[in-house]
C-alpha cells in the first residue's frame, strides 16, 4: 500500500518527507517521555500552565499515542489530525499564559501536515500545488 501512495512522487520528496515529519514526531515522543517520568522540571511546568499534576502521564501517554499513529503509514493522515489537536492544545496553553514558545507548536503543526504531503501521494493529490498562469 505505501508504494501506491508514494508512487507518484519523487525518492527524493519522499525521503524529504521523512525528514519533515520526524521533526515533530521526535519532539512529541520525547515531551510525552519526559512527561512519563514526572521529573520536578514537568511538575513545575504543569503547575505554571494550572494543569493538575494528575494529568501528567495522562497527557504523555496521549501524546505518545498521537505520534505512534502519525508515524504508522496506513493511519498518517488520521495521525496527523491527531497531532495537530495536540499542538493545537498546547499552542492553547502557551497563549493562555503569555509564553512567546507558542511559536514552536505551530511550527510543529505546520512540519507535519508538511512532512505528510511530502511523503504521502494521497496528500499530493488532495492538495495539488500548481504554478500560477499570470
Amino acid at each position: 500500500m505505501q508504494a501506491t501512495q508514494t508512487a507518484s512522487g519523487s525518492k527524493t520528496m519522499l525521503w524529504t518527507g521523512r525528514v519533515v515529519s520526524a521533526i515533530p514526531a521526535i519532539m512529541l515522543l520525547f515531551a510525552g517521555g519526559m512527561k512519563l517520568t514526572k521529573s520536578a522540571a514537568v511538575i513545575q511546568g504543569f503547575a505554571q500552565y494550572g494543569y493538575s499534576d494528575h494529568l501528567i502521564v495522562v497527557i504523555g501517554t496521549l501524546e505518545i499515542a498521537c505520534t505512534i499513529v502519525y508515524l504508522i503509514p496506513s493511519l498518517s493522515v488520521i495521525g496527523a489530525i491527531l497531532m495537530t489537536a495536540f499542538l493545537g492544545g498546547a499552542t492553547a496553553s502557551n497563549v493562555r499564559i503569555g509564553n512567546p514558545s507558542y511559536v514552536i507548536t505551530v511550527v510543529l503543526g505546520i512540519l507535519v501536515w508538511a512532512g505528510l504531503y511530502l511523503r504521502d501521494a494521497r496528500m499530493q493529490a488532495l492538495i495539488p500545488l500548481r504554478e500560477s498562469s499570470l
